[in-house]
């Protein structure tokens, strides 16, 4: 299993490829239901996308990170100035087509969440190649590459495939957390693959009702070279790390209910940083699982505090080794 080594130490940087970003907008109701008016309080704009969040929180924890991404239209504008104010460098690909929104109320009378997510803009092949040549010239220099996220219309499902060849080709780790079409056709040359069971599941076919299903989908995937490590984000159930020789169970830590929206992103970015920071995928995971439980505390899409983050790190135990033996 490749590991980051020292000739990769002296480029500790990030860089994230977000090919679907959102404006995130988030409100709240007292009630939401059909038929009538639902009338809102409040409104929270934030710059969205998988790989835009990692590289706002990655940012928040110190690592040096930039972010690529298509954008266009008046909500590709938005979305960038929104991103100017957090701070986060970044190289906007400019297409013809309108970034889409995600749109989020918080029902207050029930606590419950309610997402909508646009499909997005269909890129143009030249704007996908765009993409990619941008990707190319700053991931030269980084020691990660975090795609994440869905695939707009008009993209093929290889693409993370060839974003996945440009990494090996520049020697640089790439990170995915992806899912759908996206995931299904990534056939090698992944460092670390974070999914959730659903996603496991579409990978796989197969039910994974139990934990020794789930990891023995995950030693499939990297029997079949898809990639060197798996984390399997279980919620509210913690993590489970499995490579060619680890399988170990992580507790969550118990928190108060908040919105869980960008809680993948926010693992994402704290394993990234962890690893940048020379830690062990253990450490790192846990990072991780620190951060997704800090990002219950904050409303909308906003980034988790610092110090949050760090405080809840010390309340995520040692992980559990998972028995091999049932796996052999």
């Amino acid at each position: 299993m490749a590991t980051p080594t020292n000739s990769t130490a002296n480029r500790p940087r990030i860089v994230t490829l977000t090919m679907n970003p959102a404006l995130d907008i988030t409100t709240s109701a007292e009630q939401v239901g059909h038929t009538d008016k639902i009338r809102c309080q409040g409104v929270r704009y934030d710059p969205g996308g998988g790989g835009i969040n990692v590289a706002r929180i990655a940012r928040i924890l110190g690592a040096p990170v930039l972010a690529v991404f298509p954008a266009g239209g008046p909500t590709g504008d938005a979305l960038t100035d929104l991103l100017i104010d957090s701070g986060v460098p970044f190289h906007r690909v400019k297409i013809a087509g309108n970034t889409r929104e995600s749109f989020t109320v918080n029902e207050q009378s029930t606590g419950q969440q309610y997402r909508f997510v646009l499909e997005g803009p269909r890129l143009t092949f030249a704007e996908q190649a765009r993409c990619l040549d941008e990707l190319r010239m700053v991931a030269s220099t980084s020691q990660f590459v975090v795609a994440s996220g869905s695939l707009p219309p008009g993209v093929p499902t290889d693409y993370y495939q060839r974003v996945a060849d440009v990494c090996q080709n520049l020697a640089t780790l790439l990170i995915v957390d992806t899912s759908g079409r996206g995931l299904q056709h990534i056939s090698s040359g992944v460092f670390l693959l974070k999914a959730s069971v659903r996603e496991l599941r579409e990978c796989s076919g197969a039910e994974l009702a139990t934990e020794r299903d789930q990891v023995a989908a995950a030693q499939e995937l990297i029997q079949r070279g898809v990639a060197q490590v798996i984390v399997v984000s279980l919620g509210a159930g913690g993590a489970l790390l499995v490579t060619s020789s680890v399988r170990q169970r992580f507790s969550a830590i118990r928190m108060r209910s908040g919105s869980g929206v960008g809680a993948g992103d926010a693992m994402v970015a704290a394993i990234t940083v962890g690893l940048i920071r020379g830690w062990s995928l253990t450490e790192s995971v846990r990072y991780g699982i620190a951060a997704g439980a800090a990002m219950l505390m904050t409303p909308g899409t906003a980034v988790c505090n610092r110090d949050d983050l760090e405080r809840l790190t010390s309340l995520v135990a040692a992980p559990q080794d998972v028995d091999a033996a049932v796996y052999r």
